[in-house]
């Protein structure tokens, strides 16, 4: 095939890979109590013991008929436990799932698998990471989920169990090297300081990565977040140095209040008249008493200020 030198060549166009859906979703299996089935099969029991006993020895191989009958009524019975259900396929299609708990009693020709759908928790391993900043973090989570669609959590994904774990760990790496450990600017969300922001969108992202296997996640959280022990004094001492100047900040404030509350007092009581060089002063002095982190010794001045 030739090309036209004057004609441009059709740019090359990139597909954006979807998400793989799988047509297979749960549905309700057909099923029956099953202990009128376990009746029936006591019944069709007594039925060829009393064949193969009473009938002749002419008639005695009709008892294979109730005996077949009876069995293919008692291998139907399938037990079902609170929290457990029983996917029911039929020669490799999937024909439904059991819910209901008790006995009950589905076509014997199917295969009956259980899948639990109580809740429960994965609690990822101590994860090594950057934060934002770049800062190695350590952190890790626990994921309380369940299976919603047993259909999906079967035939979606090969082991639904391993799938949640992996996909856990790797939300959560995700989530850690967005944010920065600590914030520094103010407004800025980071791990320490907004828990509650972090686990909610960590758990949004756990459950859209988790849908794909019939899988709700009902809540996660940071069970362990740290800076790691190659950095963790370097960055405990400016946590500290950051404790120091926010607390100097709050004393000079709170300082500077009570000096202007004091000048106020003797100027509106008329105690005593002040000037501009001798209220400098008392500020210097009462800023020095009220910052200072040791106790103060009074001088005595028997001059005047302006000696």
């Amino acid at each position: 095939m030739t090309t036209d030198p004057g004609q441009a060549e059709p740019a090359a166009t990139t597909e954006t890979p979807e998400t793989p859906e799988t047509p297979i979703s749960e549905r309700s299996a057909r099923d029956i109590s099953g202990w009128s089935a376990l009746i029936v099969g006591v019944l069709l029991v007594a039925l060829t013991v009393a064949v193969a006993a009473l009938a002749s020895h002419a008639y005695r191989g009709w008892a294979v008929v109730p005996g077949l009958a009876a069995a293919a009524v008692l291998v139907g019975l399938t037990p079902v436990s609170p929290g457990q259900a029983r996917v029911v396929t039929l020669f490799g299609r999937y024909v439904g799932t059991v819910r209901t708990t008790g006995l009950r009693w589905v076509n014997p020709f199917t295969a009956r698998r259980q899948v639990s759908t109580r809740v429960r928790n994965h609690e990822t391993a101590t994860l090594k990471v950057n934060d934002a900043d770049g800062n190695p973090v350590e952190i890790a989570a626990v994921v309380v989920w369940q299976v919603r669609d047993t259909a999906k959590a079967l035939y979606a994904v090969d082991y639904f169990t391993d799938f949640v774990a992996i996909q856990a760990e790797t939300a959560v790496r995700h989530i850690a090297t967005g944010y920065p450990y600590d914030a520094r600017v103010e407004g800025q969300i980071s791990l320490r300081q907004h828990a509650d922001e972090i686990t909610a969108r960590m758990s949004q992202e756990i459950s859209e990565r988790v849908r794909l296997a019939g899988i709700t996640v009902v809540e996660s959280r940071i069970t362990r977040l740290s800076y790691a022990p190659e950095i963790a004094q370097a960055m405990l001492r400016r946590q500290q140095a950051d404790a120091v100047v926010a607390a100097r900040q709050r004393l000079v404030q709170g300082a500077v209040g009570m000096v202007r509350s004091a000048l106020d007092a003797l100027s509106e009581e008329d105690i005593v008249e002040l000037d501009e060089e001798r209220k400098a002063s008392m500020v210097s002095n009462l800023l020095v008493v009220l910052c200072s982190e040791q106790a103060t010794q009074p001088v005595v001045n028997t001059g005047t200020l302006y000696q």
